[in-house]
């Protein structure tokens, strides 16, 4: 982006792509304005619950729109849920979700600054990293209560979430309702202009908006953004569903991934995880003026770029090319030493690194995704003996080489 935008109308054009909703677009028109005037910078929050180690993509929707409001000179204040995360948000969830240890919640909260910081500016000047148990494990009850006179039950049924398990007769947890109360009033303390969430994210946001108003703050403009699509096209992209794209994963898996996607999911990836223009978007999707091969191997290089450089997404794209159009072997892929002994199938796999358990082994190998040397492995059990240089694959793009001792 253009870090030197002076008019504003052209910072909310660009501040506004890919958003669903802006509460409000003329509070953050002017918002702006009197930053610009008064020469300081507006606080940018988004709040991350350390619910598990990885960030993926759909995440980095959000992160990424931070970045354009640092890159127009604001501060990000990246709010890591450590005390939040311990009743676990609601949020497009039917169920209770489980309360975490704080062992796990440490543990995930450690990856989190450094995966954000790939997309981040993370100088000093641009970024603010806060964990919310700093203020709310220090409420009394009396302050706890105080919050939630802020809140009616029927406002809090209001939420979709809330309002289909009741109706369904679901559990709800009096913690759950205590959830959107704790993540508006981090706003309050850290006295945000701006939060940005997905579309999940819009009820406790709003909250946070009431929570500024009733402490005499200037309520905070909640910018709303799309939930990106897994790679199945249809779900939400979430490692638990297993249709995601890590951004810690390693380049070729990375663009493989991404090559994955159908072409009609090609405009939501573009928009939303690239700086690509509109205009040239509109070719990129438009099969008469684009292959769709060729605009998503651009869409693959363009990411991968964006967490492993420009040469490192080159690479992986000719690597694809050579693998899955010519059907060669890919030029590196991991050496795993073996004796000659024989050795089941699934426990082979487990050994390579390619799964992760031997159940999953045995689902690969049923669904006809492993060969070996060339050769479709169908039982689980098979007993296979390993040789020098045999190649064990699983999928289209995890590969291993056997070498014997």
């Amino acid at each position: 982006m253009d870090k030197d935008i002076k008019d504003i109308a052209e910072q909310v054009k660009v501040l506004m792509r890919g958003a669903v909703e802006v509460y409000t677009a003329e509070e953050l028109s002017d918002r702006l304005s009197e930053a610009a005037k008064a020469g300081r910078q507006l606080r940018i929050k988004l709040g991350l619950d350390p619910t598990s180690p990885d960030i993926h993509l759909g995440h980095t929707v959000v992160l990424r729109k931070m970045r354009q409001f640092q890159d127009l000179g604001h501060k990000a204040v990246l709010i890591i849920g450590d005390y939040t995360a311990r009743i676990g948000d609601p949020s497009g969830q039917d169920s209770t979700r489980p309360i975490l240890s704080d062992e796990q919640i440490e543990e995930n909260a450690k990856t989190y600054f450094a995966q954000a910081g790939k997309i981040l500016d993370t100088s000093q000047d641009k970024l603010e990293v806060r964990y919310n148990g700093q203020w709310l494990a220090k409420m009394q009850l009396a302050d706890t209560i105080k919050l939630t006179a802020s809140m009616t039950v029927a406002r809090m049924l209001e939420r979709d979430t809330f309002e289909i398990r009741h109706k369904k007769g679901d559990p709800i947890g009096i913690h759950e309702f205590l959830y959107p109360l704790m993540q508006g009033y981090d706003s309050v303390m850290i006295k945000s202009d701006v939060e940005l969430g997905g579309t999940d994210q819009t009820f406790n946001n709003l909250v946070g908006r009431d929570l500024q108003r009733l402490d005499g703050q200037k309520p905070q403009i909640v910018m709303v953004m799309p939930i990106l699509v897994g790679l199945d096209g249809t779900e939400k992209m979430s490692k638990s569903k297993g249709n995601y794209i890590g951004v810690t994963d390693e380049p070729g898996d990375m663009f493989g991934k991404v090559m994955s996607i159908s072409d009609d999911m090609m405009e939501n990836y573009f928009t939303l995880l690239t700086d690509i223009r509109p205009d040239r978007i509109a070719e990129l999707t438009d099969p008469a003026k684009t292959h769709p091969k060729e605009a998503k191997v651009l869409l693959g290089k363009t990411i991968v770029a964006q967490f492993h450089g420009q040469e490192v997404a080159e690479q992986a794209a000719a690597e694809f090319e050579k693998v899955f159009a010519k059907g060669q072997l890919p030029d590196d892929m991991p050496v795993v030493a073996f004796e000659a002994d024989a050795i089941m199938a699934s426990k082979l796999l487990v050994k390579c690194g390619l799964v992760e358990s031997g159940g999953e082994a045995k689902r690969m190998i049923r669904q006809s995704a492993v060969s070996i040397d060339g050769k479709k492995i169908r039982d689980p059990n098979s007993e296979i003996t390993p040789t020098e240089g045999m190649v064990v694959q699983v999928g289209k793009r995890k590969f291993a080489r056997l070498k014997v001792s």
